[in-house]
């Protein structure tokens, strides 16, 4: 469902929906929109729509002890700034039925977290309640773009309806408790199952199309938990021509439930924690362009690693102050990990000592934060806390807003560059 209008004071930010492409941009501090919103013109002036998502989660509001409203009126005057023109989002990330409701007034987009209940288990009468009502889903089943079809018993069928049930049902569950709330103003819904450990199978993503359907959730994005190893800010780790197979299995199976569940025509699978996979964002950029299939990918916190990296340059007390958060970070780091646990890895006794670190040059600091692997310098360990580090910033209050507005040039062109450079050429322009 799609927000169509603007009203005084209801939150509504857009006009028309989701284009074919879009782009979560996360924004730990609000202060990045126009930067941000600058990749996207570069790529509308190179013939892409992009459809930009502004996105924060309840953890990271809490985290950064700011409120909803905030990013929705950064994505208002970054819009009337740049005088963008086409539609934009507000995004509720990851929220559940506990956190929803401080969100509903400002957001049009919902990302429904429901990767915790496939930790749970559906009774038996209800999952076979789900195999008799859908047949379909047992035996041989052929779907065009998968070269085997599915072979599935009613055993089979259960045990993943089983799994997979108390999810589908509270997507159901917080979409129905927006829908009234909201109040007739339609939204983006997406529902989220990434974050847990086990890969979702094509057949598996084809299940919770049905039983999505069943709950009448009209999902427009869905972000599976993809093969391979997605952590935060660093590069795809896993067999990429899997990945790539599996890839384009997932897009077979959601044109075949969009038809076969009368779906929105418009949805499309969503990678969360997808910044910087540069490694599969060929495999990606290749599936779109033989399948003319859509795409969501969320940057989530790569925006606030750019910040870092522009204070650094900036030197004097922005790179002071960069280095004081790497070492509170080093510091700190199990607790700033704890939250992000099933999308960090890091080896820490890969991370350099504050010490060493107080002694670098803006270049040393940069070239072990930027993510360009090629550079000796880069340090995917250090990079990860640091994603999750921007606690010690929030914490830091004024002090770090104040260079934030001091060191503005060097990190709006960082932010610009490395959304455009880094992930919307080589996954949307080809190049």
């Amino acid at each position: 469902m799609r927000l169509v209008t603007e009203e005084s004071g209801s939150g509504a930010g857009s006009r028309g929906g989701l284009a074919r492409f879009s782009l979560g941009v996360g924004d730990r501090f609000a202060r990045q929109g126009v930067a941000q919103l600058n990749a996207f013109l570069k790529a509308e002036a190179q013939g892409v729509e992009i459809t930009p998502v502004w996105n924060k989660s309840h953890r990271e509001h809490t985290i950064v002890g700011s409120h909803p409203q905030e990013t929705r009126d950064e994505a208002r005057d970054a819009v009337a700034w740049t005088g963008w023109r086409q539609p934009y989002f507000v995004d509720a990330d990851h929220i559940g039925l506990q956190t929803v409701d401080e969100f509903l007034e400002w957001c049009d987009f919902f990302t429904l977290d429901v990767a915790a209940s496939l930790k749970l288990r559906a009774d038996t009468e209800e999952a076979q309640g789900f195999v008799e009502r859908h047949p379909e889903l047992r035996g041989k089943l052929a779907i065009d773009g998968i070269d085997e079809a599915f072979e599935t018993t009613k055993e089979q069928l259960a045990e993943i309806a089983a799994r997979l049930l108390p999810a589908c049902g509270e997507a159901g569950s917080i979409y129905r408790h927006i829908l009234e709330r909201k109040a007739g103003v339609t939204f983006v819904t997406e529902v989220s199952m990434d974050e847990t450990g086990r890969p979702q199978t094509p057949f598996e993503l084809l299940v919770t199309l049905a039983a999505l359907a069943d709950e009448q959730v009209p999902a427009e994005t869905i972000a599976p938990r993809f093969c391979g190893e997605f952590h935060k800010g660093v590069d795809y780790e896993g067999d990429g021509a899997q990945f790539e197979r599996e890839f384009r299995a997932h897009l077979a199976v959601i044109r075949h439930a969009v038809g076969r569940y009368e779906l929105p025509a418009t949805l499309k699978l969503s990678v969360h924690s997808g910044s910087d996979k540069f490694s599969v964002y060929a495999p990606i950029r290749r599936v779109l362009a033989d399948t003319g299939a859509g795409l969501h990918l969320k940057t989530a916190g790569t925006t606030w690693l750019e910040e870092l990296i522009g204070l650094a340059e900036a030197g004097g007390a922005g790179l002071a102050l960069a280095k004081e958060v790497y070492a509170e970070a080093y510091a700190r780091r199990e607790e700033l990990c704890a939250p992000y646990a099933e999308v960090v890895r890091i080896r820490a006794e890969r991370l350099p000592e504050p010490e060493k670190v107080r002694a670098w040059t803006a270049a040393q600091y940069t070239g072990a934060l930027r993510h360009e692997p090629a550079n000796p310098e880069f340090n995917s360990d250090l990079r990860q806390l640091l994603h999750v580090g921007y606690k010690v910033a929030a914490e830091m209050g004024a002090r770090y807003q104040t260079l934030l507005a001091e060191c503005a040039e060097p990190i709006a062109r960082n932010v610009t560059y490395n959304l455009y450079e880094r992930h919307m050429r080589p996954l949307f322009l080809g190049t």
